[in-house]
């Protein structure tokens, strides 16, 4: 059985779990650096509020050993918030997380909450999705060696880079399971 830790400091962590444990999976949720010191097959960056993840994650000493175990191979899953955690620029912003991705996302791209939208579109490799964006990024342009997945409007809304999986939207708040099934394949 995959063993997936799913970052639960804030956000949209259970709908992941569900979805992952539907699928045969198990779940551990990753709430502080003890959390770490397990073998996990993946791991999951939910929705949710980017700085305050990040703010988290650096107070409680979890940020470096995750980006290494990002950079070190371990497949990850990173939707809205975790794609904005995985990119390596951020639009009008100084800081990056993990940086693992080569990309520029621009935050709540698509407004406040009102600008939150409902869709289906084609994933490369996947087919037809639904996709939930609330209050999402996009990504404006890619680096050497990232795959788009999946582009909404002519934004880009979904990526590959290596193991690492990005969407702006999130696949955990609609029944189809063809997101997550992607992310364990990568295992």
């Amino acid at each position: 059985m995959k063993k997936i830790g799913v970052l639960a400091l804030q956000g949209a962590f259970i709908e992941h779990e569900k979805m992952l444990e539907k699928l045969g999976a198990s779940c551990v949720e990753l709430r502080n650096k003890e959390d770490l010191k397990q073998d996990l097959d993946g791991l999951v960056l939910p929705g949710g509020e980017s700085t305050v993840q990040g703010k988290l994650l650096k107070e409680l000493e979890m940020d470096q050993e995750l980006k290494e175990r990002i950079e070190n191979g371990t497949p990850v899953l990173g939707t809205c918030a975790g794609m904005i955690l995985l990119a390596s620029d951020i639009e009008n912003q100084s800081q990056q997380y993990f940086g693992t991705i080569p990309m520029c996302v621009k935050r709540n791209a698509y407004g406040r909450q009102l600008g939150s939208f409902h869709t289906t579109d084609h994933v490369k490799g996947i087919g037809e999705v639904p996709m939930t964006f609330i209050r999402a990024p996009y990504v404006d342009h890619v680096g050497e060696g990232v795959k788009v997945l999946a582009e909404v409007e002519g934004k880009i809304v979904g990526v590959q880079y290596k193991k690492q999986l990005a969407f702006a939207f999130h696949p955990e708040l609609d029944n189809d399971k063809a997101i997550h099934q992607k992310f364990l394949e990568l295992i």
